[in-house]
């Protein structure tokens, strides 16, 4: 059996350690948290494990009072939405949680993070009573390769899509987000950091979802094809999947239809969804047209209420119309979600 932690036989005694279900420490409430976790709103659970794939099972409740809790992993991964437990019950869920050094972003923007498995649960009355961390075995790893819009941002309120479609992953599969802010195709395809890091990792049937154009704004057709052609084969040469996933749409708009500018036509005149259908064709490579339905979303919603997408400064202290609120990106990956349901893809199987 394939074991992704990279743990030898003393890394997992010390997983065995870490993961007992004793009262390591009492809240106010003298509820018993399991051990490596301390806190009460929210609570907070550290594990030293190395980077790779891990098998993640908690138990939610217990208390003698009803409880509310979600779950996030590492750099704000959503794991489970806010969950209602009834007092004195326990309800248990599995995950399988990809961890990297340095978590987040690839390139550290925003910080680096702490070695291991970080997990906290929040929400308005969380509760964990039990929780057990184990190497997965053979799991599916859904591998992320784009922008800011994707990647894993570690500080509110900047969410990228990719930090949200988590928490429809089925023990199993575990999505690896090595999405970095600023890249362009270019720029991501010759960072050692990026998808060089992304390829080695790359296994048989796993699948690699790249989204670029945001930051390719002077790029031409040629270079673009090339890139996105290059990225392609060279996954196809580890035995993994490609899927090409054209950029969601900017909020800019020419009364209550969206710019060309939105819809990624770049500075020098390149239709960059187009460019990005083309390679899928010509290289029968699926994709995924998130231009397409996310430019359907918000001119559905029209220039008032697609704010709600974006960044406001009413409600985030900052106007950005690129960038998504966590609202946003759960709605942007939720059209990620629907196409990987319609086109059946590799991670299609694994969906709650």
């Amino acid at each position: 059996m394939r074991m992704t932690s990279g743990l030898g036989a003393a890394g997992l005694l010390t997983v065995a350690t870490l993961v007992g279900t004793g009262a390591a420490h009492a809240d106010a409430a003298t509820r018993a948290l399991p051990a490596g976790c301390s806190g009460t709103a929210p609570i907070k659970c550290h594990y030293a494990v190395s980077p790779g794939t891990y098998d993640v099972t908690v138990s939610l409740g217990g208390a003698a009072s009803a409880g509310e809790t979600e779950m996030w992993v590492e750099a704000r991964r959503l794991m489970l939405p806010a969950t209602k437990t009834a007092a004195g019950a326990v309800a248990t869920y599995s995950f399988t949680v990809n961890v990297r050094q340095p978590e987040g972003q690839p390139t550290g923007q925003g910080g680096t993070g702490n070695p291991g498995l970080d997990i906290r649960f929040a929400g308005a009355a969380p509760q964990v009573s039990a929780v057990s961390v184990r190497p997965a075995t053979q799991p599916l790893v859904a591998y992320l390769a784009g922008d800011s819009t994707v990647c894993d941002q570690p500080t509110a309120p900047y969410t990228g899509w990719g930090q949200m479609i988590t928490a429809a992953v089925r023990p199993g599969a575990a999505v690896a987000n090595y999405g970095d802010s600023g890249e362009s195709s270019g720029s991501f395809l010759s960072n050692s950091a990026l998808f060089p890091a992304l390829l080695s990792k790359v296994r048989a049937n796993d699948a690699v979802f790249i989204q670029f154009g945001h930051n390719d704004k002077q790029t031409s057709a040629a270079a673009f094809r090339s890139n996105l052609t290059t990225m392609i084969s060279r996954v196809r040469g580890k035995g993994g999947v490609p899927v090409l996933v054209t950029p969601p749409v900017r909020r800019l708009f020419d009364g209550n239809r969206l710019t060309s500018t939105a819809l990624h036509v770049n500075g020098v005149g390149v239709n960059l969804p187009a460019e990005m259908r083309a390679v899928g064709a010509a290289q029968q490579v699926p994709v995924i047209d998130l231009t397409a339905k996310s430019k359907t979303l918000v001119e559905s919603l029209g220039p008032s209420a697609s704010a709600q997408l974006f960044l406001r400064s009413s409600v985030d202290g900052v106007t950005d119309n690129t960038h998504f609120s966590q609202y946003g990106a759960t709605q942007i990956g939720g059209l990620v979600l629907q196409s990987i349901r319609e086109q059946r893809l590799p991670l299609a199987a694994y969906l709650r």
